[in-house]
C-alpha cells in the first residue's frame, strides 16, 4: 500500500492564462501598450549605458522623467512602466552577475527589444468584473473591457492574491496572464521506485528499467508545410497587406509545433515523476550541443530543456527528488563493472568483457541511476526547504538534496 500525505508548499506563484477577445481598436491598443513598455525598457538599458554604476532607484528615476516628456509614455499605467523598468534591470543584473561567476562564452550583454510581445502591470491599472469574466484597463492606452475566454475560474482566488497582469502577443491572437501568489497544498505518494533517464535523439528518453520513449519530432514531421508557407512569404511584396498574412499564417505554424513540444514534454515528465520517488537525469548543456550544426536541429526538436524543466518543475510539486548527474563518461562506462568501453556514435550497443551486452542509451541511464543514488544515499524520502527562495529547481550531483526549490510560474495549480 502507498503511502499518502499532502504537503503544504507557503506562498507559491501559479499563472492562468487566459485568451482575450475584443474589437480591432482594443487590440491596437494593446499594441500600442506592447511598444510603450518596449520603448521604457530600451530608454532605460540607454541610459544604463551612458552612465555605468547605476542601481534601480535611478532607473525609477529616470523613469519619471520619461513619463514627463513624453505624452505617450504617461498614457501607459506607472506600475507598467516600472514593470519595464524592472525587466531592464533584471538585464544589467543578469550581466554583472555571469561576469561576477566568470561564465565563459558570451556574458549576455543588455541588448535593445525590437519585437516585444507583451506589457505587464502590476496591482493596480486593471479591475475585473463581478463574474470574473472580463477585465478593464483603466489607464489611457484605451484598451477599455476585454472578454476572458477559458477554463479556469477565477473565483476561487481573492484579487489580492493576483501579483501581476500580462497582455501578450501572440501569433494567434491576445492572451491575458494572471500571476497568483498562494499556499499550495498537494497530495503525494510514496512508490519506492527509483529511475535514471538518458534522452537521445533516436528515442526521447531511455530509462534504467530499459524502457524508451519514442521521439515525436513535431518539427521534422512539420517541415514541409513550414517551407511551403516560407516560399509564400517570400512570394509577396514587402510591406503588403498580403505579405503581413502569410507572416502570421507561418507563424501559428511554428505556434503549433512549440506548443506540441511543450505539451508532450509536460506530459511526459508528469508521469515519469508521478511513478518514481527519484528521478536522475543528464546535467547536459543544449547551448553547447547545438553549436554542432549537423546535430542542432534535431536536439531542438527533442525539446531536452523543456522535459528537464517540467521535471524539475512536478518533482518539487509532487514532493520527489531530482537529481542532475554530469553526462561525462555514462555511455563509455559499464554500467555492471565499471570498466571503460569506448564507442562511437554509431555503436549502439555497449559489449563488455564482464559478459553484459544491451543497448548504450540504456547502459548510460543505468549509470546515471547508479550516480545518482551514490550523491542521495537514500531514497523515499521527501525532502524539500520550505523556507528557501530562488529559481533553481533541480539537485546537481554532491549538493544537499534539501536545497531544491521552486519556481511555478508556467502552470496552474490544477495541473
Amino acid at each position: 500500500m502507498l503511502d499518502s500525505c499532502r504537503r503544504v508548499f507557503p506562498r507559491q506563484t501559479i499563472v492562468l492564462e487566459f485568451k482575450v477577445k475584443g474589437k480591432t481598436t482594443q487590440y491596437a491598443a494593446i499594441d500600442a501598450a506592447i511598444r510603450t513598455a518596449q520603448f521604457v525598457r530600451n530608454k532605460c538599458i540607454r541610459y544604463w549605458m551612458d552612465n555605468r554604476a547605476l542601481g534601480q532607484k535611478e532607473l525609477y528615476r529616470y523613469n519619471t522623467a520619461l513619463r514627463a516628456e513624453f505624452p505617450f509614455v504617461k498614457t501607459l499605467n506607472s506600475h507598467a512602466c516600472q514593470a519595464s523598468v524592472e525587466r531592464a534591470y533584471n538585464s544589467i543584473a543578469r550581466f554583472y552577475d555571469n561576469c561576477k561567476r566568470q561564465v565563459p562564452g558570451q556574458k549576455r550583454y543588455p541588448k535593445f527589444k525590437k519585437n516585444c510581445r507583451s506589457v505587464e502591470y502590476k496591482t493596480s491599472g486593471w479591475a475585473l468584473s463581478q463574474t470574473r469574466k472580463q477585465i478593464t484597463f483603466t489607464d489611457k492606452k484605451g484598451m477599455g473591457k476585454l472578454k476572458l475566454k477559458g477554463t479556469w475560474d477565477l473565483n476561487f482566488y481573492q484579487i489580492d492574491q493576483i501579483k501581476r497582469v500580462r497582455l501578450v502577443r501572440r501569433a494567434d491572437g491576445y492572451y491575458v496572464q494572471f500571476v497568483i501568489r498562494l499556499d499550495l497544498q498537494v497530495d503525494t505518494n510514496s512508490t519506492g521506485r527509483t529511475i535514471g533517464l538518458d534522452v537521445g535523439l533516436n528515442e526521447f528518453y531511455t530509462d534504467s528499467n530499459g524502457h524508451s520513449e519514442p521521439n515525436p519530432r513535431f518539427y521534422r514531421k512539420s517541415e514541409k508545410r513550414l517551407k511551403s508557407r516560407l516560399r509564400r512569404v517570400s512570394r509577396k511584396k514587402k510591406g503588403s497587406t498580403n505579405r503581413k498574412k502569410a507572416i502570421n499564417r507561418l507563424g501559428r505554424a511554428h505556434l503549433k509545433i512549440s506548443r506540441q513540444r511543450q505539451e508532450h514534454a509536460k506530459k511526459i515528465a508528469r508521469c515519469v515523476i508521478q511513478s518514481n520517488d527519484l528521478v536522475a537525469y543528464e546535467d547536459l548543456r543544449i547551448r553547447n550541443l547545438v553549436k554542432n550544426h549537423c546535430l542542432a536541429k534535431s536536439i531542438n526538436d527533442a525539446g531536452w530543456y523543456q522535459f528537464r524543466k517540467w521535471l524539475e518543475h512536478f518533482g518539487i510539486k509532487l514532493g520527489k527528488i531530482t537529481v542532475a548527474i554530469n553526462p561525462a563518461y555514462t555511455t563509455q562506462n559499464c554500467s555492471n563493472c565499471g570498466t571503460v568501453v569506448k564507442k562511437s556514435l554509431s555503436t549502439r550497443t555497449h559489449i563488455c568483457k564482464c559478459g553484459l551486452e544491451l543497448d548504450r542509451d540504456w547502459n548510460a541511464a543505468r549509470n546515471i541511476l547508479n550516480l545518482a543514488l551514490g550523491t542521495t544515499g537514500h531514497v523515499g524520502t521527501w525532502i524539500l526547504n520550505p523556507n528557501a527562495s530562488g529559481d533553481s529547481t533541480s539537485t546537481q550531483a554532491g549538493e544537499i538534496l534539501s536545497g531544491q526549490v521552486e519556481s511555478m510560474n508556467e502552470e496552474s495549480s490544477r495541473l
